[in-house]
């Protein structure tokens, strides 16, 4: 499974390439509000991100609410980079969105994704990524595991050629809040994990590694206090 991040904020970003684990970028409006950018910045700091994550897939959501505009402004943020993937929230607009731009060759990540038909109805219609969420079927005391299952078996029950330019669809697991999320995703065969930063440090922890560090150094300290 590939990992994601899940974030806007440009330092989050340069610490996860560092470690050689990050596969691509995934971005919305609530994330980038949080880095406190302005409307005039959204698409420069978009390119920001393309260009730091050169050869990576960066997910840049669009905010408009027709069919026409959610074209415009896909073309518009698939020609600010090669690799900017157009972000479109699952509804019936969005699908013909999505379904001319596909015909363009632009690659679509279909989001807000909750149930197995939204998925395949994204799938049908050019998505090139579908982002199941997880972590708010937790919100509501439902479990988004069995879910993701759901759209994980029926994504991979079909081929997809022909539907986008690269005939594949891939699952990026969203809404992932804890290290759980992310086993229980690689283990149902999910591709992608895409992880806020805070969720992805915690995926490096874990009580016996601290356990085990600790005794190590303190052996260490018993040699070298020998010497």
């Amino acid at each position: 499974m590939k990992f994601f991040i899940d974030t806007a904020d440009l330092d989050e970003i340069r610490e996860a390439l560092s470690w050689g684990c990050l596969a691509g970028v995934t971005t919305n409006p609530s994330l980038y509000a949080r880095t406190g950018g302005k409307l005039a910045d959204f698409e420069p700091h978009m390119v920001k991100i393309a260009q730091m994550c050169e050869g990576l897939p960066v997910s840049a959501e669009s905010t408009a609410t027709t069919t026409d505009e959610m074209i415009a402004e896909g073309r518009r943020l698939a020609a600010l980079a090669p690799n900017i993937v157009v972000k479109l929230p699952i509804c019936a607009e969005s699908l013909a969105a999505t379904h001319q731009l596909a015909s363009e060759g632009i690659r679509v990540n279909m989001t807000l994704v909750f149930s197995a038909p939204q998925a395949l109805l994204a799938a049908n219609a050019g998505a090139r990524y579908i982002s199941p969420f997880v972590g708010r079927f937790d919100d509501i005391a439902e479990d988004g595991i069995s879910q993701l299952a759901d759209v994980v078996t029926c994504v991979k029950n079909y081929d997809w050629t022909g539907k986008n330019v690269d005939d594949q669809v891939e699952i990026i697991t969203a809404s992932v809040r804890t290290p759980n999320h992310v086993t229980q995703a690689a283990l149902l065969g999910a591709d992608i994990a895409t992880v806020p930063f805070g969720a992805l440090k915690k995926c490096l922890k874990h009580p016996l590694t601290d356990q085990g560090l600790a005794s190590f150094e303190a052996d260490w300290k018993k040699v070298t206090a020998q010497a």
